[in-house]
């Protein structure tokens, strides 16, 4: 049995709209196990990005319980779920937000410095992230601007590893790239978990999603179907078949 690293109780999340409320998330139930590559695939609206914010921390929920890590993060304050996420989960999304006016080394040390790393460990510890992801030194010493989009992300990549997140957290994280970048950061990604990662993505690419070993339907703001393809395999044609039918049913 795979151990549980997030589990939620009758989660629920609402919004006052115009003086009437409206519902997100809608009582789910759900569970997601260590190691597991997770991908949130739905219409736009369903549900799927705050889903995954309310996951990980960076979002209240109206109703219910998250656990994760043994920690029932619903019921923090703002203040204990800041410090919660940094020790906890890494984050990247479509737009990169690397600070523009910091060299991408810095860029990440400077996150690992808020857990209170020492600078030349966080260095040295950076590097074998950036060899692993193949942004060589040169690339580090420039300006996000000076990068290719691909390189960008590959570099937030980095910094959202640097913490060592239990879960790596990814809303659309190809959504802005070339064909090129894409499969540079989904090749990351992939590798990131065959050797353990736990990461939970939200996409509407079905290239990106293929990448997962468990892809769950959103819609209306409650999961309505699963798929468990397996692990990933370049070149599994029964796979991409296996993925492709469950989203037709699903009315993809």
């Amino acid at each position: 049995m795979s151990e549980v690293i997030i589990r939620t109780e009758k989660l629920s999340k609402s919004f006052s709209v115009g003086g009437k409320q409206q519902h997100v998330l809608k009582n789910l139930d759900l569970e997601i196990c260590k190691g597991d590559f997770t991908v949130f695939m739905g219409p736009s609206g369903a549900g799927k990005s705050t889903l995954l914010y309310a996951l990980s921390g960076m979002d209240g929920v109206s109703l219910g319980n998250i656990f994760f890590a043994g920690e029932n993060i619903a019921k923090y304050s703002d203040d204990k779920l800041a410090v919660f996420r940094r020790k906890h989960c890494g984050f990247i999304f479509q737009q990169i937000h690397l600070v523009e006016n910091m060299s991408v080394m810095d860029n990440v040390i400077s996150t690992g410095m808020l857990t209170g790393q020492k600078q030349k460990a966080l260095k040295e510890k950076a590097m074998a992230l950036f060899e692993k992801v193949g942004i060589d030194e040169e690339l580090t010493k420039k300006f996000p601007a000076q990068l290719s989009g691909g390189e960008k992300q590959r570099a937030a990549l980095v910094r959202a590893l640097i913490n060592d997140p239990e879960v790596l957290f990814a809303d659309e994280p190809t959504g802005a790239l070339n064909s090129a970048g894409v499969k540079a950061v989904l090749d990351v990604l992939t590798q990131l978990n065959q050797n353990g990662q736990s990461i939970v993505m939200v996409t509407h690419d079905v290239v990106s999603a293929r990448r997962g070993n468990r892809i769950m339907y959103v819609s209306d703001g409650r999961i309505m179907a699963e798929c468990l393809p397996g692990p990933y395999r370049s070149g599994d044609e029964d796979r991409h078949e296996i993925i492709r039918g469950f989203l037709e049913r699903q009315g993809w």
